[in-house]
């Protein structure tokens, strides 16, 4: 019998943190990935309702899981971006900054950067948006300077029409494990670039799988200047920076 998503999930960080602590000696970045993977806490009994927590910026964050698709499991990508932003707050300020995530999945990104101050809208599929609404919610309210907000985007669809270009004004953007072995890496490329202006910084953290999903980094390039953050061997995961190029490039 297939694992719902929530269990597979804690079967990946008890499996993650048990490699983590083999290899803390033998991996530069070894010890830097147990700090990061010590911020989440996973229940030892599995219940009806699916849950792990976090701790970021001072809170306990509180994510409940939806069984019914990958969209609502946090995975890796997402704790350490979120732990770049917490670390980084001085240099990379999110007070006052307007943010959008795509592919927000359980909203762990969201919540953080909201906590940090910052105007975010948090963006998925329709069938992800309640258990992202629900999480945003219970670990927002009252407890950061702008409540996100909670919107639909399907990658490459009527961006137009629901994020106009020109009204469209984001300093961050951020990413984590949006790139996957799924068919919409055209549209995910279009909407990166319908979603950035010349002065928006995307914040990236991708883990590297198969060979289809690293020639998105190619093409990624061709529009935007990339430049890596970050770099987590043990993790297969890399956290970048990018910009537009001037459009005198493209």
């Amino acid at each position: 019998m297939d694992m719902i998503p929530s269990q597979r999930n804690r079967l990946l960080s008890s499996e993650l943190r048990r490699k983590l602590d083999y290899k803390e000696g033998e991996n530069e970045d070894g010890h830097l990935v147990v700090e990061i993977m010590r911020r989440c806490f996973s229940p030892a009994l599995i219940t009806n309702k699916s849950w792990e927590s976090f701790h970021f910026v001072g809170h306990q964050i509180k994510i409940t899981e939806a069984t019914d698709c990958y969209g609502a499991v946090v995975w890796p990508s997402a704790l350490v971006l979120c732990y770049f932003l917490e670390t980084n707050s001085k240099q990379y300020s999110l007070v006052d900054k307007n943010v959008i995530e795509i592919g927000a999945g359980t909203g762990l990104v969201s919540i953080v950067a909201s906590l940090l101050g910052a105007y975010v809208t948090a963006t998925d599929l329709p069938e992800v948006l309640g258990n992202l609404q629900y999480n945003i919610l219970q670990n927002t309210k009252m407890k950061c300077k702008h409540q996100p907000q909670v919107k639909e985007l399907s990658w490459g669809v009527d961006l137009e029409k629901n994020f106009p270009w020109s009204s469209c004004q984001f300093d961050y953007i951020m990413a984590a494990d949006v790139v996957y072995y799924h068919p919409f890496l055209d549209e995910l490329l279009l909407t990166f670039d319908h979603l950035c202006k010349d002065n928006t910084v995307i914040l990236w953290a991708m883990r590297f799988r198969l060979d289809k999903e690293n020639q998105f980094v190619g093409r990624f390039q061709e529009l935007f200047d990339l430049e890596v953050l970050s770099d987590f061997p043990s993790l297969n995961i890399t956290l970048y920076k990018a910009m537009r190029k001037s459009r005198k490039e493209v």
